[in-house]
């Protein structure tokens, strides 16, 4: 069977387990695809079991892959980012035609994706960077699509690509986002809020646990609670899942039982880097990444607390004026890390030019994706109303639920303070919160030391210009 474009079709390299979902999800909407994957026992188990009877056309090779396609052709890559997608790429270079069409829909890094773009781009072949949030559910069910490049490119595909998003409200989860790595660079982003929101949500269960006492079954009830308000999200109502799973080998709840190593696979790096070119502060995501390669170093934590002591307190008070509490706090830490990654978008829409619309990204990222959430329609909603708005925290809508939330939030983190439970996430959303309203900071005393040791110069408060002290007179 070809999987012929002028009857929807289009190829796709690399049948890992998203591979495989969105190459179904495809052929459920109608379009026939021919899949390759370098390994072709993946591809023959794919088409033995998955994607049996349907439009779904096997290739023993790339070369395969491009013959079995109507021109202009369209590849979609799902391959791990780095070297293997140069590496595929290197080999389509060689078979497609000016006119053809790439799509990266793997998590490569924003500078990779633009580097591609020029190449491809000067053989004629059309290039797609997208991001593709969601997950293996997502991918076969409708995920989140953040694709960059051209507009005519992106017109191209757009009606696949809206075939096979999630919807939110009748909305498809889907939206042209800019130029060269743009697409990419939004789905970094989303990962690295997602790893601040992972972050703060295990703080408020080991508050709840550790600090508190409450078993998983109470954690599921309370996260289901959570869910049901203005944390309600994807990943608080998953939260309450694990909670409620019990371990088919030792009876315990699972989550007990899970060895507490957190990996990464570096988009939340690379949102921290990306942050520090630009100049933006995203302590949250900063914490949430920095707390994963603590949680890694194991082995050495367990000898660290043989001998270093902890406070010694323990939880005093009414549980459950406390567990509301951590709610507050939970929901305004979130909003100071969206608030962070936003003002990391807006920065880089404007030194790459990549023209991003904030409220249109907050409007896709409503199904679909990992990090959906009721109350991103509060922030397209801000958006809409000040299209320069310079940072979430100082929406109307958002600057009272923070006012309102704060003792909650302050009593929170001091209280992990006097157990001594690590909360460097809620605790670094606070400081941002505490440092962006404050309109003085002591970067003053900063800058008089970097002119003392290094004549860096510094601005004065009473008067425009550049200055440098003679401090030896002192």
């Amino acid at each position: 069977m070809s999987a012929d474009m002028s009857d929807g079709g289009i190829g796709l390299v690399g049948l890992a387990v998203m591979g495989q979902n969105l190459v179904l999800n495809m052929e459920r909407h109608g379009y026939a695809v021919a899949v390759y994957n370098r390994s072709q026992d993946k591809t023959h188990a794919f088409i033995d079991g998955p994607a049996r009877d349907k439009r779904i056309t096997p290739t023993p090779d790339l070369g395969a892959l491009v013959a079995a396609l109507a021109k202009p052709r369209t590849v979609m890559l799902m391959v791990k980012a780095g070297a293997p997608v140069d590496a595929v790429i290197d080999q389509l270079a060689h078979l497609l035609e000016p006119g053809d069409l790439i799509i990266d829909g793997g998590n490569s890094l924003y500078t990779d994706t633009q580097r591609r773009a020029g190449r491809l781009e000067a053989q004629g072949l059309g290039y797609l960077g997208m991001g593709v949030s969601g997950g293996e559910e997502g991918a076969l069910n409708g995920p989140s699509l953040m694709p960059g490049g051209t507009r005519e490119l992106y017109a191209r595909v757009e009606p696949l690509l809206r075939a096979i998003a999630a919807e939110a409200k009748g909305e498809a989860c889907v939206s042209y986002i800019g130029p060269g790595g743009a697409g990419h660079f939004v789905k970094m982003v989303h990962n690295g809020i997602e790893y601040g929101d992972m972050q703060l949500i295990a703080e408020a269960y080991d508050l709840l646990s550790r600090g508190v006492g409450l078993s998983a079954g109470e954690l599921a009830e309370v996260f289901t609670r959570f869910n049901a308000g203005p944390l309600a999200s994807y990943l608080i109502e998953i939260s309450a899942q694990v909670f409620d799973k019990v371990d088919a080998e030792t009876g315990r709840p699972l989550v007990d039982v899970i060895l507490d190593k957190a990996g990464q696979k570096g988009t939340g790096r690379w949102t921290v880097q990306a942050a520090m070119e630009l100049g933006v502060a995203i302590p949250t995501i900063t914490a949430a990444v920095e707390a994963r390669s603590l949680s890694a170093a194991k082995a050495e934590r367990q000898r660290a607390a043989d001998v270093l002591t902890g406070t010694g307190v323990g939880f005093h008070g009414d549980r459950d004026e406390f567990i509301g509490l951590v709610e507050q706090a939970l929901y305004a830490a979130k909003v100071a890390s969206y608030a962070q990654g936003f003002a990391l978008l807006e920065a880089a829409g404007r030194e790459y030019q990549y023209g991003l619309d904030l409220g249109e990204i907050a409007r896709i990222w409503r199904g679909g994706c990992i990090i959906r959430a009721d109350f991103l329609d509060d922030i397209r909603a801000a958006y809409a109303e000040q299209p320069d708005l310079p940072n979430l925290l100082l929406a109307p809508f958002f600057t009272q639920g923070l006012v309102e939330r704060q003792a909650a939030w302050r009593l929170v983190v001091q209280a992990a303070v006097e157990m001594g439970l690590p909360v460097p996430a809620l605790a670094a959303s606070l400081s941002y919160y505490d440092g962006y309203r404050s309109a003085r900071l002591p970067a003053n005393l900063i800058q008089g030391m970097r002119d003392l040791f290094g004549a860096h110069t510094f601005e004065r408060i009473d008067r425009d210009g550049v200055f440098h002290a003679d401090w030896s007179e002192d």
